[in-house]
């Protein structure tokens, strides 16, 4: 099932590999979940084949977003294919989900692993910050407008470890190395000059099969959550969003002051709902399955 899905390495023709890629289909709900189902109870090596391919894009494209730290494009697809068949090992299809959700959390985790490992300057600890900081320095630092070399000023370096939970001198020191590493794109790749590091990037634009199937599962996703919230009431509705949904989620403090009730109740009340909203979601997928169904 795995043999040459997972079988890239730094030699190997990028160019081919995405044009096999893109001969795998895309799936629409019902022949992603009949593979699945296939996969599950049979361990039917066709359908494995079929399901783990067709989201060998989502691999590519969570792979292209870490093409800034050094290691080869096709060591970093290689490892996504790992964690997307890892996933597929333990996907349950009745729980409801599209495999592209559950699946883009192995293949980030496969990934991130590999550059920590991988990454010859940078010597990174255990903690979920100090990773945290490794994987978003770049992208904080460019939002700031610091995109020249050094040090950082002491005021964006106690803004960064403030944001990310680590000390000033974890930021100060996770920037000196990542600096220390780091090529320009206009380097040539060769002594006679013709081609440049630049040129054997991959396009940032997306394929229309890829932003059609984004949407599409945006959509699905979204219309999941909605039709799911409404089998909570008010309250819970108002706890929940602003815990978890939000993008500065309240403080069980903040949200205690509003109701009048402790933090404890606060906390039940988030946990009873989340509760509640899962089973709903579960029921409205199988909802929607058994229509599908009746209606093919």
């Amino acid at each position: 099932m795995s043999s040459h899905l997972i079988n890239l390495h730094a030699g190997t023709d990028l160019d081919r590999y995405f044009e096999e890629v893109a001969r795998f289909p895309l799936l629409d709900v019902e022949a992603e979940r009949d593979l699945a189902e296939r996969w599950r109870d049979s361990r039917e090596e066709a359908a494995a084949r079929l399901l783990v391919g067709s989201h060998l894009r989502l691999v590519v494209k969570i792979a292209r977003g870490f093409r800034g730290y050094g290691l080869p494009f096709a060591d970093l697809i290689a490892e996504g294919n790992v964690g997307l068949v890892q996933a597929l090992a333990k996907f349950d299809p009745d729980r409801g989900f599209r495999f592209a959700t559950y699946a883009m959390w192995w293949i980030r985790a496969a990934i991130q692993e590999y550059v920590l490992h991988n990454r010859s300057l940078v010597k990174m600890g255990t903690t979920a910050a100090q990773k945290k900081l490794f994987f978003n320095l770049r992208r904080m630092k460019s939002r700031l407008g610091e995109l020249n070399e050094g040090d950082l000023p002491p005021a964006v370096v106690c803004d960064i470890a403030k944001e990310l939970g680590v000390t000033e001198d974890d930021v100060v020191q996770m920037n000196r190395r990542l600096a220390a590493s780091d090529h320009s794109l206009a380097t040539p790749l060769s002594g006679d000059g013709d081609r440049e590091w630049q040129d054997t990037l991959v396009s940032e634009e997306e394929g229309q099969e890829s932003v059609v199937a984004e949407a599409s599962e945006l959509a699905w996703r979204r219309g999941l959550l909605a039709e799911g919230m409404e089998a909570l009431n008010e309250r819970e509705r108002h706890i929940l969003a602003e815990r978890r949904l939000n993008e500065q989620p309240k403080t069980l403090e903040d949200l205690s002051q509003i109701y009048g009730v402790s933090r404890e109740r606060v906390r039940q009340i988030e946990a009873r709902a989340f509760e509640k909203l899962q089973h709903a979601m579960l029921a409205v997928a199988a909802n929607r399955s058994g229509s599908s169904r009746l209606a093919a």
